[in-house]
């Protein structure tokens, strides 16, 4: 055998290498896209999929903290349940919710992305609606460990969907826009708790018309988004050319657009991949304070002295400046190139200014309360960012649908410690949850500048080991990870990514 034919056969990518995109650009013909031509896809594009993405998003941050609203009204005398089981019930839904990460990865590679994710949000659409039949802790239990099971799919289904659609510079602003469902949520759950408090009735609570009104926007959110919402650019309502151009802008990314075929050393790698493990103490870190917050936010202000109706509307600058922080961010990331600064300030911001107010001021100075309580929401902001850290610096398919489970699972183990920081024993003032707040945050800051680190001189590495690189043609598509793929560089600041072709 000669060695040409030796050359083309190790050249020659195997049918379960190939990125489904490539496969679709084989079979057409390019088309040339101009920059305004990509300028009126990518505006279609946001006015199309993000708001679907926004509304999942904002309907599970929503549905899952309804409890939290539930509780101020009502909820632990109604169902005679404790402060401690009540604690458990926000524990409950993040370990199911962790237990789920890896499954429903697996799942959401191998069936359409966006059918997925719309079949999920109509499910625990439904367990949101039977919460308003719950009587005791068993029933409350049961449905918060089903609704775990199913939100899980919703973040790394979003981040996946991004990814599919959107260049690296463009990618956290729009994981922004749909993060900002948090805020949104914070906003709309507190303004209709105020209003139901109002609501009177021997036969319904107010806190059970709640969740069963959630859980019917949701169940018809889940129905449009099976609907409206593409798996992919080639499956997508684009003309045939916008396909074609969907695709092609891609290929900056070297992360590929799907494949469905499951490949277990891409795992591997995964797990042995150092930035892995540096994300994913961060975002467990930061996600301590997000998971005291996001569940016991309304408890810590009525704390401070105020009504159940009070409470609820002092709820919603939360929302408002979690909104802020969150959409500033991911401009900022995107459009300054620097995407580790911004997590850092977020959370100096958050956890560290707002923690130490929270844990240190007089318990009679209810405005230093207050504005601490409300700072710890911009650390939220730092999410969003972390998505698309996994969404850009990861290449191939399985190796991405892997860390999307990693950096959730590292979210559901924050969210699981930082209610358990809420002792009964440390009511009114939880003096010793919020000094953790402050210690945990401080320490993803010190973690974030040591990413940035290692990403700096994992570049100067592969710039070492690679120059003079020529570019493969179709390299983008070939579904090679980042390690595998020498053109590949990390994007250490705001993702944008850095190439070694001629």
């Amino acid at each position: 055998m000669s060695s040409n034919k030796v050359d083309a056969e190790q050249q020659a990518p195997k049918p379960t290498d190939v990125d489904a995109a490539l496969e679709y650009l084989n079979r057409e013909n390019t088309t040339v896209m101009t920059e305004i031509n990509e300028k009126a896809l990518v505006r279609k594009l946001d006015l199309t999929i993000v708001p679907i993405m926004w509304a999942c998003y904002n309907l599970q941050y929503l549905d899952k903290t309804l409890i939290n609203y539930a509780n101020v009204m009502g909820l632990q005398e109604d169902t005679g349940i404790t402060g401690n089981q009540f604690s458990l019930l926000a524990t409950l839904f993040y370990v199911t919710y962790l237990a789920f990460e890896f499954p429903t990865g697996y799942l959401m590679q191998r069936l359409p992305t966006a059918k997925y994710l719309g079949a999920n949000v109509i499910f625990w659409g439904l367990m949101v609606t039977l919460n308003s039949a719950a009587k005791n802790w068993a029933a409350l239990a049961t449905l918060r460990v089903l609704l775990g099971c199913f939100e899980a799919a919703v973040a790394p289904a979003l981040i996946l969907v991004t990814s599919m659609w959107y260049k690296r510079a463009e990618q956290p602003a729009r994981v922004g826009f749909w993060y900002v469902g948090t805020g949104t949520g914070t906003i709309i759950g507190a303004l209709t708790s105020f209003g139901f408090q109002h609501y009177e009735s021997s036969r319904f609570t107010s806190w059970q018309i709640m969740f069963l009104l959630f859980g019917l926007i949701t169940i018809a959110v889940g129905t449009l988004t099976m609907v409206f919402l593409p798996d992919s650019p080639m499956t997508s309502r684009l003309t045939r050319e916008e396909k074609i151009w969907a695709i092609e802008r891609l290929r900056e990314n070297q992360t590929g657009i799907e494949n469905k075929h499951f490949k277990v050393h891409q795992v591997w790698e995964c797990f042995r991949d150092p930035q892995t493990w540096l994300i994913a103490f961060i975002t467990i870190t930061s996600n301590i304070p997000n998971g005291a917050v996001s569940s016991y936010q309304a408890t810590i202000i009525k704390g401070f002295g105020y009504t159940s109706k009070e409470t609820a509307l002092l709820s919603i600058p939360s929302g408002v400046l979690s909104c802020i922080t969150t959409i500033s961010a991911g401009i900022s990331a995107a459009r300054f190139n620097m995407r580790g600064p911004v997590i850092i300030v977020v959370l100096l911001i958050g956890g560290v200014i707002g923690g130490c107010l929270l844990a240190f001021s007089p318990a009679d100075n209810q405005g230093a309360l207050l504005t601490g309580n409300y700072l710890t929401n911009v650390i939220g902001a730092s999410l969003p960012i972390l998505y698309s850290y996994s969404a850009a610096n990861y290449a191939g398919h399985t190796k991405k649908v892997t860390m999307n489970a990693m950096v959730l699972i590292s979210f559901c183990l924050g969210n699981i410690i930082g209610p358990l920081t809420f002792r009964d024993m440390d009511k009114p003032n939880y003096l010793p949850a919020k000094i953790i707040i402050v210690a945990s945050t401080a320490a993803a800051v010190l973690a974030t500048g040591v990413l940035m680190a290692y990403y700096a001189w994992e570049n100067k590495r592969r710039d070492r080991l690679h120059q003079g690189l020529e570019h493969k043609e179709n390299n983008e598509f070939l579904d090679l990870t980042d390690r595998e793929n020498e053109e590949f560089r990390v994007g250490f600041r705001a993702g944008i990514l850095i190439t070694t072709s001629n």
